[in-house]
């Protein structure tokens, strides 16, 4: 009962007091008001807020002390602002209000309305009147089809909040977040700067919710159910502080404020964070604009207090915020434009009162309100915000607060500014470099009371990992899906699977996963692997995922990279073509280096040099028993005579200098055409069997269902009748074999991967030629954003970089698989006995026809017929040679050559001394003419006689003992 009383008796005193305050406001601005109209110059404002609200109760109380601690400092001052309140709660009463105090009132500038949705049509109606419509609560500037002149904000914009949110992600590199925002045009434009920005540093919206200020518990539940089932773990609030205080207390009771969430709340709540309860948001990180402290603003708060204390019993009052203080310094501004802008006693007011109206609306059009509008752009003063400057009629952005929200409270952390960014402190003077990180901050208490910072993801608590897996009828080595008939579950392995499961050991936490196989009805691939990977798109629940991210032989291309996030590659990486080894080697393989013609050339030149030099010595008798000349085998030397040369260097093959000459230059043909010969040989059996031409008719294999078609047909501009899908390896193989005109293929394009496997097992048969095509192989692919890439990527690094990737690839390809593309085997094969088979018949066939030849009665007889004719060949040309060489001699005497010659001619000549006695008698008469004729050599031609006749015994004695003497044997006697 006590308490009662005392509460009667409260509630008394403070009835009283309220009484009293409004007797003395109402007697004090009558007596303002009928002083202004004897002394000063008044003007009219008018100002629209809902009075029924706790804000806009906050904000008139805001006002009216402005309007009186303004003029109680400059009393001097000789004009005064007269403010007309009108309240109003929804949007038309807003229009409506407004478009009275124009008509009515005649207003030179309209305060407010509160909310952006209410501020359209107002600046369309301060344009109309040229009328300055000054808000304090809008933060965005489109409110009117066309930007106007004549709207004011003195708020900072919103696109320095979302930079200050945008580098706060950066900081903690959260590279996903999911807002949540009031369902209104002010959400609306600002999620559309956030989305802009975010886009900008590479951060992805994983999911946006807009929520109505009507919507019920349910479905805000409903919702924060839907974010549980997503991996992204930071969430951003934009909405007023009756939406978001039971967002909060939901998503406490959803067990969304534990440990491993983020939350950040933007100024539309910090800003009235004293006005709720704040303890279920505990653990937030919020953004507010930076007041500085200042004496004015603690002497306002004391004062502010004390007033509302006296309002509340009448209506509902908002704690004091920066929305308050952005009114109470709007006021001090207008009121200061006003001033500045007439001056005592004019009459410009009377004037603009006549018949200058808007034939539209019937609106007077003000013309002091463009030079109040004027003047306010370039007013400059410190507030109770501190400085107060408008720039590009809104307020100048001095910095944001961050603020960490403890139990019922909050502590500032650190401070973000347009020049220098994230900081625990502001900088009073000097330049200073923007940082995002996040270091400089103070300690922050998160959700679920931990000092760690949230990663910002973690997986799923509903359920496992859906892994997509494709289902292969062709190379299974990567993916092969089985399905166990006594368990009727599916087995997965391969390659990718092994690269899979051994990156998930290597990941810092535990990942509950299940493989999913992509298939259709029968087991089959259930479409392309492009279909496939849009089953992992759910971007904004656009289209609803079946995947969670896929495990497979997908091939990085930068057309999926626009809606697909791929892991680096584990295999290698690249298109190749792949062709049969050349099988045109046979038994006649050497031939083919020289053509017909050059061969048949080669034994033309041959028998041309043999009978030149048989020409050139024809006149001498070689005495060198060493020596291989024309005239000991006169007529068979026309055709080896230059092989012999060739055979034979060591020996004495001529006597001319002429023929010394004409061999020598033969000796360089002949080199040059074995030189050339032995190298277009190896090159046949190397270089040729490595190069391929490829041919615009040629048949063209690929992969069944893989890019690499329409890779051929638009990179490559092959024709597409020209190319033929294949699945398997022995497919492929089929095909190149049969070749292009029978039905097949005469090359293959495939990817690096499937084409080691080929020739891995098929060996020296197939072999890689022509450029490596850029791609970047085979990769895990998961939605775009996701924060697990980073994490596989890494894992993936390790793998293929350690033992364990080849362990891996042994496993699945078998041994012998090439560690990598230098390996695999390009080497020619073998040369075998076939390759030279036609050389060996042809020495098999000379050595059988000289032993035909020589060891039986047939070849004995054709042989003797043989030699026999070229023995009367020889004679013919012999006796020919001499007559001429007569001649000649008789010749050089008539014409005075010198005797040193002609006995030197006469020395060659008695050197070639025939084995028959005929030749030797005609040998001796040719000396003995030749010596009659010249008396200085007497003495030589008869020692020359001499030994003429001593051979002509011995070859007589050698021709009756026995036929085949050898020659040396002559030389001897001689």
């Amino acid at each position: 009962m006590q308490s009662i009383k005392n509460d009667h008796h409260m509630f008394f005193l403070f009835t009283l007091l309220s009484l009293m305050f409004r007797a003395q406001s109402v007697a004090a601005s009558s007596e303002i008001h009928a002083t202004a109209r004897s002394t000063y110059s008044s003007i009219n404002i008018g100002a629209v807020l809902d009075l029924n609200s706790p804000m806009g109760t906050m904000i008139d109380l805001c006002m009216s002390m402005a309007l009186s601690d303004f003029y109680s400092i400059h009393s001097n001052y000789k004009t005064r602002l007269f403010l007309h309140t009108a309240s109003a709660e929804e949007e038309l009463d807003v229009a409506s209000a407004v478009l009275e105090m124009l008509k009515n009132q005649e207003v030179h500038g309209v305060l407010g309305p509160e909310w952006s949705k209410e501020a359209t049509f107002v600046v369309e109606l301060g344009a109309r009147a040229h009328v300055p419509v000054i808000s304090f609560t809008a933060k965005n500037r489109a409110f009117s089809r066309s930007p106007s002149p004549y709207f004011v904000r003195t708020t900072p914009d919103d696109l320095y909040q979302v930079k200050s949110l945008t580098a706060i992600c950066q900081g903690f590199e959260w590279h996903e977040v999911v807002i949540l925002y009031e369902d209104t045009e002010d959400g609306n434009l600002f999620v559309s700067k956030l989305n802009k920005a975010f886009q900008e540093v590479d951060i992805q919206l994983s999911y946006i919710s807009a929520i109505s200020t009507s919507a019920e518990d349910v479905y805000i539940t409903k919702e924060l159910s839907k974010l549980m089932t997503k991996q992204t773990r930071v969430f951003l609030v934009h909405m007023n502080i009756l939406l978001g205080n039971r967002l909060f207390d939901l998503a406490r009771k959803a067990g969304m404020m534990s440990e491993g969430y983020a939350w950040l709340i933007t100024d539309s709540l910090s800003n009235s964070l004293t006005s709720v309860e704040t303890s279920s948001m505990e653990g937030v990180l919020g953004l507010r604009p930076h007041v500085p402290k200042s004496k004015n603003l603690d002497n306002f708060r004391a004062k502010w207090k004390r007033n509302a204390l006296l309002r509340k019993p009448q209506s509902e009052i908002m704690e004091l915020n920066v929305y308050g203080l952005w009114a109470y310094d709007t006021v001090w501004a207008l009121a200061l434009a006003i001033e500045r802008s007439l001056s005592p006693g004019s009459d410009l007011l009377e004037s603009s009162q006549g018949d200058n109206r808007s034939d539209i609306s019937n609106i007077t059009i003000s013309q002091f309100g463009s030079r109040i509008l004027a003047e306010l752009l370039y007013t400059k003063f410190t507030g109770l915000c501190g400085e107060f400057k408008l720039v590009d009629g809104q307020l100048q952005t001095s910095a944001f607060e961050i603020i960490n929200l403890i139990g019922t409270g909050y502590r500032t952390v650190g401070y973000w500014s347009p020049d220098g960014g994230i900081s625990s402190k502001l900088a009073s003077t000097g330049e200073s470099t923007y940082s995002t990180s996040t270091k400089e901050l103070r300690a922050i208490m998160w959700p679920g009371d931990t000092l760690v910072t949230p990663k910002g993801w973690a997986i799923p608590t509903t359920g496992k990992i859906k892994v997509g897996v494709p289902k292969k009828s062709e190379f299974t080595e990567f993916t092969n899906i089985q399905k166990d008939p006594v368990t009727n579950q599916f087995n997965f392995s391969g390659l990718s699977i092994d690269v899979f499961l051994a990156s998930l050991k290597l990941l810092p936490f535990k990942l509950e996963y299940e493989f999913i196989p992509y298939l259709n009805t029968s087991r089959d691939l259930n479409g392309s692997y492009d279909h496939m990977l849009h089953k992992i798109l759910d971007k904004v629940c656009l289209v609803s995922k079946t995947y969670d991210f896929v495990v497979g032989d997908v091939t990085i291309l930068a057309n999926r990279s626009t809606f697909i996030d791929f892991t680096l590659p584990y295999t290698e990486s690249g298109v190749v073509m792949v062709v049969k080894n050349k099988k045109n080697i046979d038994m006649w393989t050497f031939l083919k280096p020289l053509r017909w013609d050059l061969w048949l050339t080669i034994v033309l030149a041959c028998i041309f040099i043999g009978f030149v030099v048989r020409m050139l010595e024809h006149q001498r008798n070689n005495t060198n028993t060493g020596s291989l000349t024309p005239n000991e085998q006169p007529f068979g030397l026309f055709f080896w005579f230059p092989i012999a040369a060739l055979a034979f260097p060591e020996r004495n093959m001529v006597a001319n200098k002429w023929s010394m000459f004409v061999l020598v230059v033969w000796l360089f043909v002949a080199y040059i055409l074995m030189q050339s010969y032995t190298a277009k040989l190896s090159a046949i059996f190397t270089v040729d069997q490595l190069n391929f031409a490829f041919s615009k008719d040629y048949y063209v294999g690929y992969q069944h269902a893989s890019f690499v078609h329409e890779f051929l047909i638009n990179e490559l501009h092959l024709d597409a009748s020209k190319l033929r899908s294949y699945s398997t390896i022995e497919e492929y193989h089929d095909a190149m074999c049969r070749g292009g005109k029978k039905g097949g293929i005469d090359a293959i394009y495939g990817e690096i991967p499937y084409m080691k496997l080929l020739i891995n097992r098929y060996g020296s048969e197939y072999r890689i030629v022509g450029p490596t095509h850029k791609t970047d192989g085979f990769g895990f692919a998961f939605p775009m954003g996701s924060p697990l890439v980073s994490y596989f990527s890494r894992a993936i690094l390790n793998v293929t970089q350690g033992a364990t990737m080849n362990v891996i690839e042994q496993k699945n390809f078998g041994p012998g698989y090439p560690a990598d593309q230098d390996s695999i085997s390009q080497e020619s094969p073998s040369l075998t006995a076939y390759n030279f088979g036609g050389l060996f018949i042809i020495i098999l066939s000379a050595a059988m026809i000289a032993l035909f030849c020589s060891k039986t009665s047939i070849g004995q007889r054709f042989t003797a017929m043989i030699s026999n004719c070229c023995h009367r060949c020889s004679r013919f040309l012999n006796s020919s040679g001499k007559e001429s060489r007569v001649h000649s001699l008789s010749y050089r005497d008539a014409t005075g050559d010198s005797p040193s010659e002609e006995a030197n001619e006469s020395e060659e000549n008695n050197r070639n001394v025939s084995h028959g006695p005929g030749e030797v008698r005609e040998a001796e008469v040719d000396v003995a003419d030749i010596s009659a004729r010249q008396g200085e050599v007497h003495e030589s031609n008869r020692t020359n006689e001499n030994a003429a006749s001593a051979g002509t015994s011995e070859i007589q004695l050698s021709e009756s003992s026995n036929m085949q003497q050898p020659e040396s044997s002559s030389s001897e006697n001689a």
